[in-house]
């Protein structure tokens, strides 16, 4: 397995959920990665598991973007892919009650990271003039309905800045992509439900549960569907795909599901049936 031999990632949020995930096939696939994240303990570790190596990388600062980038670059010479993962799950709160510092919170993690990232890897993509950019967006970004309102916003504009940055990046041999994930199950999932993220691991068991009758495929989205569609990205695979918004959901954002639509549609006769009864 060597589709990325002789390629250099860096992963933001890579010490856990699906940037764990992206991590370990990664380096599988023969990438040399670098985990950019805040969980020291956990980043350590996986990188003594992979081969990788761990930065500590708060996303919302410019400087430790920066440096994680020039990290890689110095280390290993280039940098060829920047997937950037890390995030937080915000609250359902209505519109009418959500708190200023909490949006601000969560736009400084979900949008303003997800430039920094851009920025900073499209510098140094364009001394090779390639490289792949692969950003975090949701099903949240292509639809309202499935999360909440900032989470909701902050995934639209993740979406906007990946194909804007996709046009000018594009012309240098920079190929800007998102993916959007459905429900996977992961504890940042949980979070978002109002589960306790403490219990990391009986909060994936359910969220597995949870989501196994959302959509046409009966199961729950795992880490490992997100990093294969990671891995297509940054393979030369997809050397000609650029502005795009992949939707990784089991079928959730295709329509209505069959067996929702003919028991709306048999509810609704039904009804009708009643309706006009002796009439």
């Amino acid at each position: 397995m060597s589709r990325l031999a002789g390629k250099v990632a860096i992963i933001t949020g890579g010490a856990s959920g699906i940037g764990q995930g992206t991590v370990r096939l990664f380096a599988a696939e023969g990438a040399q990665v670098v985990i950019a994240d805040v969980q020291d303990n956990r980043g350590e570790a996986l990188a003594q598991e992979t081969g990788a190596v761990y930065c500590r990388t708060d996303v919302t600062r410019e400087a430790d973007i920066k440096a994680a980038v020039n990290m890689a670059v110095e280390k290993y010479g280039r940098l060829d892919v920047m997937f950037n993962n890390a995030g937080i799950g915000g609250n359902l709160d209505s519109i009418l009650d959500l708190d200023a510092d909490h949006f601000d919170e969560m736009v400084a993690v979900l949008l303003r990271g997800v430039f920094l990232g851009i920025k900073h890897a499209g510098r140094a993509m364009m001394k090779q003039k390639s490289g792949s950019i692969i950003n975090t967006a949701s099903v949240a970004g292509l639809e309202a309905g499935h999360a909440g309102h900032i989470y909701t916003a902050c995934k639209h504009g993740v979406i906007g800045l990946t194909r804007s940055a996709a046009m000018e990046l594009g012309e240098s041999g920079i190929r800007v992509n998102a993916i959007c994930p459905g429900g996977i199950a992961t504890p940042i999932f949980g979070k978002g439900m109002g589960l306790d993220s403490d219990t990391a691991d009986m909060t994936v068991e359910f969220v597995k549960g949870a989501l196994a009758e959302v959509q046409p495929i009966r199961r729950a989205g795992l880490p490992l569907d997100i990093a294969n569609a990671a891995l297509w990205l940054a393979s030369d695979d997809s050397t000609f795909v650029n502005a795009a918004a992949l939707a990784v959901d089991g079928g959730l954002t295709g329509g209505t599901g069959w067996t929702e639509m003919n028991q709306r549609t048999m509810g609704l006769a039904q009804k009708f049936m009643e309706a006009h009864q002796g009439s």
